[in-house]
């Protein structure tokens, strides 16, 4: 019989003619029982040695056999490759019998060591663990938050923490210098497969710090964490650009750099061209760039015909392209404008060789970049670009301070409490779109790790800031009072980072999703099939925290 636990399989073997006893007991064996062994461990025969298994070169030679507990038939195979063809749900509702399979016992594994190899890499940094509160005040500036009614405060409640960015600058403010934290965070947002309601990063803030500091130490980080589950870290530094350069050469302030296609600005080549559309996009202000699909010229009509509509979708007016044909001829009704010089030009700064499909777009720069960005990845997908590709990390600096919301209000990008450049500070009551942040973001593979900044230390400031952002002197108080009457107190220059840790032990083991590494996700839902929850609790309880429940809905539809 195998006998599995966390460590893997090990074949024991019993004898009908060494002990009848243990013979009877291991004949009535059935998978998943959980059973005591004693006995000899001795090499396989060499014709039973089984090269797939670490332990396939010795059994164990059974002397006694106890049956410690049997087991209901498991709902479904827990062998890997039939599992994974099991509904998501029911792998869910019995998540105990999933976790006993070998790949995801080897995921929390992986996931254990890189947890281990962060908390010794920052010990020796010189940073200290410190817990931050899980009921904490409600601060809304971003995701809805999860509010917790209190019992002995009616009509108040707590908040669980998006992230603990105001205790960890207070801890920096009450001195502690060096803080880090695998800390658990909550938001009530919709879900997808790199996303939970509750999740785990690794917070870090440092006093007396600039941007190249943490950046460094990230640096570090990353490698170590990278090593722990044996992976060869890439050279450090690791890659930086600015926002800007991001934007311009890839449509995202977070791009995948395991391929090439970078967009091309041509909006110099076409200033003057007999071709309109070009030259008066140029005229009236805006860019005309280019991607070059390499090696996909020979896509379906239909399949152009479905990157015209998504380029619409993102705001062009059209999506000029050329099929460059095996001859090296280019096919395109827009080619007859293009004069000599033109032409030249394109070949030269776009590489064009036979089999390239070039893709146009003329519009205002906020226009053309992401949708050149969105064009680039389906681009890389269909030619499979990033097969293979080693793991590419880099960081995007220089983030805007601030952007418009849905509603056309001011927001800020990353968060509040964000340091602008100093250089940009008289822009920001004038032009405040134009001030850049002190911000910084940590990419892998096309995937935003984390982020950070230097922070605000300085009061004043910060109510400046609150200002421009349209928060009342009164709001200013109720939400963040606590925060600015610190930074009175003698706060110190700091600034921090936050790893999504479920994210990159996601990226570093190989799963589609971070429910992969996590011991009890939820569903895209928000549902924990296994425990049932959320679930409905009785009205006692519900009169000690002083609520009525308006709305019933029935435990299907919650589900």
């Amino acid at each position: 019989m195998d006998l599995r636990d966390r460590h893997g399989v090990t074949q024991a073997v019993f004898d009908p003619r060494d002990s009848r006893c243990a013979w009877d007991i291991a004949q009535s064996v059935r998978p998943e029982y959980v059973v005591r062994i004693t006995g000899v461990v001795e090499a396989r025969p060499t014709e039973m040695v089984n090269p797939k298994l670490s332990t396939g070169e010795i059994e164990v030679r059974g002397e006694t056999i106890e049956i410690l507990n049997k087991s209901r038939t498991p709902p479904f195979p827990l062998d890997d490759d039939a599992a994974e063809r099991v509904s998501e749900d029911l792998r869910f509702t019995y998540r105990y019998l999933d976790l006993r399979r070998p790949l995801m016992a080897r995921r929390l594994t992986q996931r254990h060591a890189i947890a281990q190899a962060a908390r010794s890499y920052l010990d020796h940094a010189g940073f200290l663990e410190i817990e931050t509160p899980i009921l904490t005040k409600s601060t809304p500036e971003g995701a809805r938050d999860y509010l917790v009614p209190s019992r002995v405060n009616p009509g108040r409640f707590y908040a669980l923490p998006q992230a603990p960015q105001q205790y960890k600058q207070l801890l920096m403010i009450a001195g502690m210098d060096r803080y880090f934290q695998l800390a658990r965070c909550f938001r009530d947002e919709d879900l997808r497969a790199d996303r939970q309601p509750e999740f785990t990063q690794i917070d870090i803030e440092m006093s007396f710090v600039e941007p190249d500091d943490i950046l460094a130490l990230t640096d570090g980080l990353i490698a170590v964490m990278m090593r722990a589950v044996g992976h060869t870290p890439p050279s450090l530094p690791l890659p930086r650009m600015t926002y800007a350069e991001a934007m311009s050469r890839y449509g995202s302030d977070k791009p995948d750099l395991r391929f090439g296609m970078p967009i091309t600005d041509l909006s110099d080549v076409f200033r003057e061209s007999r071709f309109q559309v070009f030259a008066e996009a140029v005229r009236n202000g805006g860019v005309v760039k280019a991607l070059n699909a390499r090696g996909l010229a020979g896509i379906s009509l239909k399949m152009a015909e479905d990157w015209t509509a998504l380029a619409k979708t993102s705001g062009l007016a059209g999506l000029a392209h050329i099929r460059v044909q095996d001859d090296g001829s280019w096919k395109s009704p827009i080619v007859k404008f293009f004069s000599e010089g033109e032409k030249s030009a394109l070949t030269e700064r776009l590489g064009i060789r036979p089999g390239d499909l070039i893709l146009f777009a003329a519009d205002r720069p906020e226009v053309v970049h992401p949708a050149l960005g969105r064009l680039r990845l389906i681009a890389a997908e269909q030619a499979r670009a990033a097969e293979g590709q080693p793991f590419a990390f880099t960081w995007v600096t220089e983030f805007p301070l601030l952007e418009r919301d849905e509603e056309g209000r001011l927001s800020s990008m990353h968060h509040p409490f964000t340091a602008p450049l100093p250089e940009d500070l008289p822009l920001l009551e004038s032009d405040p779109l134009r001030v850049r942040a002190r911000a910084y973001d940590i990419v892998l593979n096309g995937v935003e790790l984390g982020g950070g900044s230097i922070r605000i230390h300085d009061a004043e400031l910060q109510r400046r800031i609150f200002r421009v952002l349209g928060i009342s002197n009164g709001d200013m108080e109720s939400r963040f009072g606590h925060l600015i009457r610190a930074l009175e107190y003698g706060a110190p220059p700091h600034g921090g980072i936050a790893l999504g840790f479920d994210r990159l032990v996601m990226l570093l083991v190989g799963a589609e999703s971070i429910r992969d590494v996590i011991a009890f996700p939820k569903t895209q839902k928000a549902v924990d099939l296994m425990m049932g929850a959320p679930d409905r609790v009785d009205a006692r309880q519900l009169r000690e925290v002083h609520l009525n429940v308006a709305v019933e809905s029935s435990q299907e539809s919650v589900r």
